[in-house]
């Protein structure tokens, strides 16, 4: 039986996610350039939002797997 490798997350990066996602539960995570995009609805694009945040602060964040 193989066994599942989870991602490497740093502390600070998954701190950053919590905190988003923590937006979005209460409705106040806004997508797009400056939140002119609207409030986020769907879990997997608030997760997308959180991992691209903690990249551009340049947090140790697992590469985007290819296609």
């Amino acid at each position: 039986m193989k066994q599942l490798i989870m991602a490497k997350y740093s502390k600070k990066a998954e701190e950053k996610i919590e905190v988003v996602m923590h937006e979005f539960k209460e409705g106040e995570l806004k997508s797009g350039k400056g939140g002119k995009g609207g409030i986020v609805t769907s879990r997997k694009q608030a997760i997308a939002i959180a991992i691209s945040e903690a990249r551009h602060a340049r947090l140790k964040v697992p590469a985007e797997k290819k296609p």
